[in-house]
């Protein structure tokens, strides 16, 4: 297979293990922080070990980038519970959906992060999807599980955004997976007091939910989707990212019979097209 091929196959895959990880917050009977803990616990081993193989070096070259690392890893913590809560209380394609919205928080974190013009398209395209989120909601109630689970996504999408554009601020000097270990580390240490407050108790099927959420679904997902650039444009991966909420709809359909409704359908269309349309024309 050539390597154009392989790599374009990578990203696939990668985005559809990253589309499947939403359905572990139903699987596992435990608070988001504490699925989150073992996500990260458990990549954070295999990323540690591949920095090893690949005898890659972790020191840093400026003390303030420390600091700036265990930000990025709270921002982490905070985004992946936000996301699991979101599908806790709801469903998984509105937490995917929901979650999906970043790009367009991007086009507006952009401007404050790197002194970029804000385009009136940006603004247009951020109108449509708040229109699409809208259809996905039956109606704005507080007290609504479905509502709350919008809510919950948007956090996760905008933190995800925030996440990005700090990412962005570093993936220049550092590789990625590097940069991936001190987040995944931090929140790692961050959500341990979690552990010891909620005193939760693990079977040996949840153990081995979580290894696999935090080894195959996260560790070896996020591998392959850095490895597959080394020949695939940003821009296609960008396009080939819009499909993870639709593999993760469509497996939840399958596994769960957690079937959408015609307005989350509806949505969700809106919601992907005016993302799909950012990234074609950021990128």
């Amino acid at each position: 297979m050539k390597a154009n091929n392989r790599n374009l196959a990578e990203i696939h895959l990668a985005v559809l293990l990253f589309g499947l990880s939403g359905l572990f917050a139903k699987l596992l009977p435990f608070s988001s922080v504490i699925i989150v803990l073992g996500r990260v616990f458990f990549s954070s081993i295999f990323l540690g070990g591949v920095i090893l193989y690949l005898k890659k070096d972790i020191k840093l070259k400026e003390q303030k980038h420390y600091i700036y690392l265990v930000l990025m890893g709270a921002v982490l913590a905070f985004h992946w519970s936000t996301f699991f809560t979101s599908i806790q209380v709801s469903t998984v394609s509105i937490g995917l959906l929901t979650f999906s919205t970043f790009p367009v928080f991007v086009t507006f974190l952009e401007p404050l992060f790197f002194h970029e013009k804000l385009k009136l398209s940006n603004l247009t395209i951020a109108i449509v999807t708040f229109l699409g989120v809208m259809l996905v909601i039956p109606r704005f109630d507080l007290g609504n599980n479905l509502t709350q689970g919008v809510m919950w996504g948007m956090l996760s999408g905008l933190t995800y955004a925030v996440l990005s554009m700090l990412n962005r601020k570093f993936v220049k000097d550092y590789s990625s997976l590097v940069i991936a270990f001190y987040e995944q580390v931090t929140a790692t240490i961050i959500l341990i007091p979690f552990f010891v407050i909620q005193h939760p108790v693990f079977s040996s099927i949840e153990i081995l939910l979580l290894l696999l959420l935090g080894v195959v679904f996260t560790g070896i997902s996020h591998s392959l989707f850095i490895n597959g650039l080394k020949t695939i444009k940003t821009q296609t991966a960008g396009v080939i990212s819009c499909l993870e909420p639709v593999y993760g709809i469509i497996f939840t359909t399958l596994i769960l019979r957690e079937i959408p409704t015609i307005r989350e359908v509806l949505g969700g269309l809106i919601i992907l097209s005016a993302v799909f349309y950012s990234t074609t024309k950021t990128n």
